[in-house]
């Protein structure tokens, strides 16, 4: 990729992570539809409990429960993990909207 991603937030860990265990469908302009397991999310960003194959910087685009599309950019990558930051923060109000339409799938739907 010719330029890394400009981040709106600083890299750090500021945000509380909530422990989930769902898929996610991100959209690559170049790969086109990646499956992601999440393992955990927060307001400005997730980790994966699955390989990407993406390099730094590299953007997709996920559709999330109560908040839409938004992009995302691949932060770090390491073994099996990888962690991505949101382009925007969510608002407390839809994440926990967000949490509460995901974590019911996960009983229904475990990641394998």
């Amino acid at each position: 990729m010719a330029s890394a991603a400009q981040l709106s937030v600083a890299e750090g860990r500021r945000s509380n992570r909530s422990r989930v265990n769902c898929q996610l469908i991100g959209e690559h302009r170049l790969r086109g539809e990646i499956v992601l397991h999440v393992a955990n999310i927060s307001t400005d960003g997730f980790m994966t409990a699955s390989a990407t194959g993406m390099s730094r910087g590299e953007r997709i685009v996920v559709r999330l429960p109560q908040v839409g599309h938004i992009e995302a950019h691949l932060l770090w990558s390491l073994d099996e993990r990888a962690g991505f930051q949101f382009e925007r923060i969510i608002r407390s109000d839809d994440f926990e909207l967000m949490i509460a339409a995901i974590r019911p799938a996960e009983r229904l739907q475990p990641v394998s």
